[in-house]
């Protein structure tokens, strides 16, 4: 219950990171002239932002998988 609760609480920092890494990312490198904010926000929300969360939850479940058979 640890594991899934740590990997929870992964997705929710991941996706959070991930949202406000791509907004900070196409806000500074996007050509669009007229709807960069609207980009940035969907395209963080949509695609990176659940990227992120998803790697972030599958690595802390294999860390504590691993963390487990040494213990």
């Amino acid at each position: 219950m640890k594991t899934f609760g740590l990997s929870v609480l992964a997705a929710i920092v991941g996706y959070v990171v991930g949202f406000f890494g791509e907004m900070l990312l196409v806000e500074t490198l996007s050509s669009n002239p007229h709807d960069k904010s609207v980009e940035a926000a969907m395209t963080g929300a949509s695609v990176v932002g659940a990227v992120v969360a998803n790697l972030a939850a599958i690595a802390t479940v294999i860390y504590r998988s691993r963390q487990r058979r040494t213990d």
